[in-house]
């Protein structure tokens, strides 16, 4: 079990150094002995500088705010299906913050093109994770011959990215505790202490983790891991909006703290009819929706 130790205060979070409710927290000199595994990048440079010899630390962006309490906060997503016209500029953002993997299946966020049809089907698209824009034409993948046609005006983009659900199914089937909530409601996934046996990639009822995989670029450097949205965690505990949501053009994306009633998402929250996917299921998802065509379904 990797060591864990009190954050620097000064260092970006993430999803290895957020502070972790359930296990103990150990004294520096037992981290010290232990190797310095679980230090933050910044703090590990400190240490070696202090080393008789040893070259000065390395320069690091200060953050916004000196230090983050994140039982203070709660964080929380809107998406406006409204606004969203399927540039797929936050999947690129993402990928270029998160350094995401640009292959099929390995990706943070992406958009659905959803559209009805005359039959009451329901025809999802999402070619290359939406990053790249979507065809003139729907294309509604039926067989060849079939009659269906597209409801006139029945199109909507939807952003998909994690839910970060206050009752996660993901948590609830990792054997390993690799799983762990802050104390500010996001569920992040520790890459040094995950297995890579895929329970929390099934048991996700939106499709919003995937299996690192090998060759080109890794969040953490690890393959063969479970990644996934962390809503940017290492800007908002900066005081940072997520990625996606500063470069959004329409203000598609909306984040912010539900615990305060001036924020963004509050605000919609209390104006907007909004809804959340599966909702059906118990998971209590923080990310909902203004304008979700079927509501009910992934």
């Amino acid at each position: 079990m990797p060591p864990t130790t009190t954050p620097d205060p000064a260092a970006p979070i993430s999803a290895a150094t957020a502070p972790r409710r359930e296990l103990p927290m150990l004294s520096r000199r037992q981290v010290v002995a232990a190797g310095l595994l679980a230090l933050p990048a910044l703090a590990t440079a400190r240490a070696l500088a202090a080393m008789p010899g040893a070259v000065g630390p390395a320069a690091v962006e200060e953050p916004i705010v000196a230090t983050y309490d994140a039982a203070t906060h709660r964080w929380g997503f809107v998406v406006d299906c409204r606004a969203c016209i399927g540039c797929g500029l936050c999947v690129e953002a993402c990928r270029a913050e998160n350094s995401v993997p640009e292959r099929h299946g390995a990706t943070r966020t992406w958009i659905e093109r959803r559209t009805l049809t005359t039959d009451g089907g329901l025809v999802v698209e999402s070619p290359e994770a939406g990053a790249h824009g979507f065809p003139i034409d729907i294309q509604t993948g039926a067989a060849a011959g079939a009659a269906i046609t597209v409801v006139d005006g029945s199109s909507a983009f939807v952003p998909r990215l994690c839910f970060q659900c206050d009752n996660s199914p993901c948590m609830m089937v990792c054997p390993v505790s690799a799983n762990h909530k802050t104390d500010d409601g996001i569920v992040l996934v520790d890459q040094d202490r995950c297995i890579g046996c895929g329970y929390c990639v099934v048991a996700c009822p939106y499709g919003a983790r995937y299996i690192v995989p090998s060759g080109g670029e890794a969040p953490t450097g690890n393959v063969g891991v479970a990644d996934k949205c962390t809503f940017c965690y290492h800007r908002i505990t900066k005081g940072k909006q997520p990625a996606c949501v500063e470069i959004c053009p329409t203000r598609a994306r909306n984040f912010g703290d539900l615990n305060d009633p001036g924020s963004t998402v509050s605000r919609l929250l209390a104006t907007e009819d909004t809804v959340a996917m599966k909702e059906s299921l118990g998971t209590q998802p923080r990310l909902r929706y203004i304008g979700l065509p079927a509501a009910e379904e992934a």
